[in-house]
C-alpha cells in the first residue's frame, strides 16, 4: 500500500502545473517514454481482464510490480535529472510529464475499486473540480502504445544495467566514488549486448555523469572511473562543458541555458 501511495504522491508533485499545451505527441517520444507507454498498454489489458474475472489479486500484483520496477527503479530514477533540470519547454521534459500524466490517469482508475479513498484523494487533489474518482471509468489506451520492439530493447538494456549498478555499488563501498554522478563507467561487452543502447545516452541510463561503451569480451565488464570534470552546481553532474557559459561559470551548458530561460520568464 505504501508503495502505491508514494508513487501517486510523487506523480502529484511532478505534474504540478501540467496542462494540455505541454503534452507531447507520441511520435516525438524518446525510447524510454515509448517503453513506459508500452507497459501501460500491457497492464491495461491485464487489469481489465482481472476485473472481469474478479481476480483482484491479479490487479494489485502487476500494478505493484510496475510501480516498484518500471517506475521507481527505472523511469523515475533515470528521468529525475530531466524533470528537475531541463528547460520546461524542452522536448524531453515535456515527454516525461506527458507520460507521467498518462500513468497518473491510469493508476488512479485501475486502483479505484481497491484503494478508493487514497485514489479519490489523489484525483481530487489534482482535479478538485472534476468530481469523485470513483465515478470514473478506466481510460482507453491507444493501440499505438503497443511496442514490443522497445520492450525487447529495454530488456537488453537492463541486462547491462544490472552489472553496471553492481559495479557502482562496489565503488561506493570502496569509497572510490561518493555517488553515481562522481562516476564515468567504461563498459565492455559483446556487440549484441550493447546494441540496445543505440540511440540512447548511456550515462543517462546509468545515472552517471558520463559513460563509455566498448565492444569486446564475452560478457559485460565494467571499470568505474572517476568523472574528471568540474561539478555543475545545479545538476551535480561532472561534465566537460561546466563553465562554458561565461554568465554562469559554475553551471553546465544545459543548466546555464535552463537558468537563462527561467530568468527570462520572470522578466
Amino acid at each position: 500500500y505504501r508503495k502505491l501511495r508514494n508513487t501517486v504522491r510523487y506523480l502529484l508533485g511532478a505534474l504540478n502545473g501540467f496542462d494540455e499545451a505541454e503534452r507531447l505527441p507520441y511520435d516525438q517520444m524518446p525510447p524510454l517514454e515509448q517503453f513506459i507507454l508500452h507497459r501501460l498498454h500491457e497492464l491495461d489489458g491485464q487489469v481489465r481482464q482481472a476485473y472481469e474475472e474478479y481476480r483482484f489479486q491479479d490487479v494489485i500484483r502487476p500494478v505493484l510490480e510496475f510501480c516498484s520496477g518500471d517506475l521507481s527503479a527505472l523511469y523515475f530514477d533515470v528521468r529525475k535529472d530531466s524533470l528537475y533540470c531541463d528547460r520546461p519547454d524542452s522536448v524531453r521534459r515535456r515527454a516525461v510529464r506527458t507520460v507521467m500524466d498518462e500513468v497518473f490517469s491510469r493508476l488512479t482508475a485501475w486502483l479505484a475499486p481497491l484503494t478508493p479513498f487514497t485514489m479519490d484523494e489523489a484525483w481530487t487533489t489534482r482535479f478538485p473540480e472534476a468530481g469523485t474518482n470513483c465515478a470514473r471509468i478506466i481510460p482507453e489506451t491507444p493501440d499505438q502504445w503497443r511496442n514490443p520492439v522497445e520492450a525487447e530493447r529495454w530488456a537488453g538494456v537492463n541486462t547491462v544495467l544490472e552489472v553496471v549498478n553492481e559495479a557502482l555499488e562496489a565503488a561506493r563501498r570502496d569509497k572510490l566514488i561518493g555517488g553515481a554522478l562522481d562516476a564515468w563507467p567504461v563498459v565492455t561487452a559483446p556487440a549484441e549486448l550493447l546494441a540496445p543502447f543505440e540511440g540512447l545516452d548511456a550515462a543517462e541510463v546509468f545515472r552517471t555523469s558520463g559513460a563509455e561503451l566498448t565492444v569486446g569480451g564475452d560478457a559485460v565488464a565494467v571499470e568505474v572511473k572517476l568523472a574528471d570534470h568540474p561539478k555543475c552546481a545545479r545538476s551535480w553532474r561532472r561534465v566537460p562543458d561546466v563553465g562554458s557559459d561565461a554568465d554562469f561559470p559554475d553551471l553546465s551548458a544545459r543548466d546555464a541555458d535552463a537558468v537563462r530561460w527561467l530568468d527570462a520568464q520572470k522578466a
